[in-house]
């Protein structure tokens, strides 16, 4: 039985009632009001007291009529009160009638006769004030006018996931008329439709926090053959005493733009692998893997990039960047910056400078970029770094002890004409650079501090194969549904030797 469900009494097998109000009744504020066959008050609800304002120690043994009723009248309600008693049917109707304070209420009445065991007749009346009826009245008609209309899918779902009521909208999404609905899991109606969207309506019955906008794509009977595409909401559905009634869903077919955002998906990471390196050269006293992974979000994909460039001399320049935005235009952007550093990189400037001169390319391109711009040099076993904007690189020295290096983070790229900063870093054989993206860990419910502290745990093993390292890198901090593509690249100092030969199996970009 769930937690919000009633729970049977265990000596007399009733439901356990709650004592708040909440019900149709309640909201009428339905009196109910027992008359003699003499027409004298014999019993007398609380509601009867607010509708009409005589306490149960004033109306009780008075004459109903008289109390209530103008003496205009007194006549036609008398008459109708000896039709009820003589058995001649019920009456039903709306009649003005006196309040306590000498006002005049309109009020809806529903009149019939009852036998007690000693074959006695009683006369029970049931009142509410019209205005609050009618007002229910129009409230009900008007919500379900809305329901019925709605274009958006609307269903109502009990606690056990089981539908309780559709629109006609949600029947045409589902391909399957209310009937086949009714009283049926939501498994059983859409078999086809990813297991999270009825986690999500689990996660609101707990916690009875509103998902709104969740994308979910699947099949349906209205189309068997092929996916669409939802937009979906819930919120939970609660009585105004606050017990749980189930959860409600509304559905927007967002199949159209589902697919052209496919589409654009498509280009961005067929654009974006074009441009990347698919395995980086091997390099003399310098072995290298890496590793590109595009956001799980749908729009998401990227301007993320990395590159292993040779220079002059034996030197070798490591880069990974990152340009803001998404789409296709931010891998077009980073298609150009990534073209526009080869360039500076053929120059054999300082890293510093190197950043200078594409800050000023970045400008023209009307968009922002951070990037870690490093030269390695076998020959002096140092590297020189530079950075703009970008989050600091990784040491993994080869006795295990592993920093994040404090370099001069400079600014963005995007001519904001700031000066950058070179440092110097001996790496002496069996060292590792460890560059990234913020995709890597920035996450939107966790501390930055508390995931590089993450990034450094994984960084355990400086033997551990540079292939293994990135795959044990995404496999800890990447998660589902990340928002943010990921550029990755590890560089292992090596005598110059071992830098030789064919290309390794680092480098792949799935």
């Amino acid at each position: 039985m769930g937690a919000n469900e009633p729970s049977r009494g265990e000596a007399d097998g009733m439901w356990d009632a709650t004592s708040g109000q909440g019900g149709l009744l309640d909201v009428l504020g339905v009196a109910a009001v027992l008359l003699d066959a003499e027409g004298r008050i014999d019993l007398w609800s609380p509601q009867a007291e607010n509708l009409f304002g005589y306490t149960a120690e004033e109306a009780l043994g008075e004459f109903a009529g008289r109390l209530l009723i103008h003496e205009e009248h007194l006549t036609v309600v008398l008459d109708m009160f000896a039709q009820v008693m003589e058995g001649r049917g019920n009456w039903a109707g709306t009649f003005p009638v006196r309040h306590k304070d000498g006002s005049t209420r309109m009020v809806e009445f529903r009149n019939m006769r009852l036998l007690d065991s000693q074959q006695e007749y009683y006369a029970l009346g049931l009142a509410a004030d019209q205005a609050t009826v009618r007002q229910v009245e129009r409230d009900l008609a008007l919500a379900a006018r809305l329901v019925a209309q709605s274009p958006i899918g609307l269903g109502v779902l009990d606690t056990d996931l089981r539908y309780v009521s559709v629109n006609p909208a949600e029947e045409r999404l589902n391909g399957l008329p209310a009937a086949e609905h009714i009283g049926r899991h939501v498994h059983e109606v859409l078999p086809a439709v990813d297991a999270s969207f009825a986690a999500a309506m689990r996660e609101v019955l707990a916690t009875g926090v509103p998902i709104v906008d969740q994308y979910t794509v699947g099949r349906t009977a209205a189309d068997p053959d092929h996916d669409h595409a939802w937009s979906i909401s819930f919120y939970r559905l609660e009585a105004p005493n606050g017990n749980v009634l189930g959860v409600a869903t509304s559905s927007v077919d967002v199949t159209e733009r589902h697919r052209a955002v496919e589409e654009q998906r498509h280009t961005a990471l067929t654009l974006q692998h074009s441009l990347l390196p698919r395995t980086p050269p091997r390099r003399p006293g310098l072995e290298v893997a890496t590793r590109y992974r595009p956001a799980q979000a749908t729009m998401e994909i990227g301007g993320d990039w990395f590159d292993v460039i040779p220079l002059n001399g034996d030197k070798t320049a490591l880069v990974v960047g990152d340009v803001m935005g998404s789409g296709v235009a931010a891998a077009a952007s980073m298609g150009q910056l990534r073209t526009a550093t080869r360039t500076l990189a053929d120059l054999d400037l300082d890293p510093a400078q190197v950043l200078y001169h594409l800050d000023h390319v970045t400008e023209s391109l009307d968009t922002i970029a951070t990037c870690v711009y490093a030269v390695y040099d076998p020959s002096t076993a140092r590297c020189r770094l530079a950075l703009a904007g970008h989050l600091p690189p990784v040491l993994l020295r080869k006795d295990g002890t592993r920093e994040l290096l404090d370099l001069p983070t400079g600014a963005p790229l995007g001519g904001c004409g700031v000066a950058f900063h070179a440092t110097s870093l001996a790496m002496e054989t069996g060292d590792q650079l460890v560059l990234y993206t913020d995709g890597l860990v920035e996450t939107r419910d966790a501390p930055l501090d508390a995931r590089l502290a993450v990034l450094l745990d994984v960084l355990n093993d400086p033997h551990r194969s540079l292939d293994d390292t990135c795959d044990q890198l995404l496999y800890t901090l990447r998660h589902p549904g990340d928002h943010d593509d990921v550029a990755l690249l590890i560089a292992r100092a090596t005598r110059a030797t071992e830098g030789e030969g064919p290309a390794p199996a680092g480098g792949r970009v799935p």
